[in-house]
């Protein structure tokens, strides 16, 4: 475990990513390099239906910066700087959208042995929004939230709040979100010594809808290079996943997700190959 508390974005994201992380229903390929000089390429295609999009995306670290160029087909080009330690246990963030000049986005990110934050603002001179975050306590009991300001509209278009307990063996985690229009409750729980599989249970609240949604997942480790997922909620959504290492750092992703309570429904699925070399 880290020195303090994670950030606002960490509460909950085991659950998450346990449910949501790796699933595809596209077909998607990816081929990555890393050169001599610490420049890292990597080119995805991606196939929804009938329609291929890709993009490109180049990676520079000089000591405690990173340079991060994307360009996807429309000829956008996303450009973002990372700026280690420039300050100490301080990270600042960097982007640029182009041709989209009122894109850019500042952030600076601090932690602390009793307390994670940060503050970001867009670089729209018409519309400027700032975003703050704040959590507080240690790695394993965290309260926090965030909130996000439109100073041209003068109200707050964003607004949640989080709980997070960790113990050795598990994660509970209770989210407001949505301008505490949803609530989320979410536990994981890792099983045997090391760890090789994890079961997983969230509740979802939307008040504005009286709405609850309830999922249960969880995944194992067949082998050291491969992995299955799957996932049920209680309105007959049921996922599954299987992931292989094919060979070191390149990985082989299958998922499939079809609907239960209408099995006249045709099931999605999907495909992703990630080559590094």
């Amino acid at each position: 475990m880290s020195k303090g508390p994670g950030l606002f974005t960490d509460i909950g994201k085991k659950a998450r990513d346990l449910l949501n992380k790796d699933y595809s229903y596209d077909q998607k390929f990816t081929v990555s390099t890393y050169s001599n000089v610490g420049v890292a390429l990597n080119s995805a295609v991606i196939k929804k239906g009938g329609l291929s999009a890709g993009d490109i995306t180049a990676a520079y670290k000089y000591h405690n910066t990173t340079i991060d160029v994307k360009v996807d087909t429309e000829s956008k080009i996303l450009t973002t700087l990372t700026f280690y330690d420039v300050l100490p246990s301080t990270k600042f963030i960097a982007s640029l959208r182009l041709p989209d000049y009122h894109s850019g986005k500042v952030e600076a990110q601090y932690f602390h042995e009793v307390a994670a934050a940060t503050a970001s603002t867009t670089l729209n001179t018409q519309s400027p929004v700032v975003d703050l975050s704040l959590t507080l306590g240690t790695p394993s009991f965290s309260v926090g939230g965030e909130a996000a300001f439109d100073s041209t509209a003068g109200s707050f278009i964003k607004y949640n709040a989080g709980i997070s307990v960790k113990m050795p063996d598990s994660t509970s985690d209770i989210v407001l979100a949505e301008k505490t229009d949803v609530l989320k409750v979410s536990h994981v729980h890792d099983l045997g010594e090391k760890k090789k599989s994890a079961i997983v249970a969230e509740f979802t609240r939307r008040f504005s809808t009286n709405e609850n949604t309830i999922t249960v997942g969880g995944s194992h480790a067949l082998e050291p290079f491969t992995v299955v997922k799957g996932r049920l909620n209680n309105h007959g959504k049921l996922g599954a996943l299987l992931q292989h290492e094919v060979k070191p750092n390149s990985i082989l992703t299958i998922s499939g997700e079809f609907d239960t309570l209408a099995l006249d429904k045709k099931p999605r699925f999907g495909l992703a190959l990630a080559l590094k070399s």
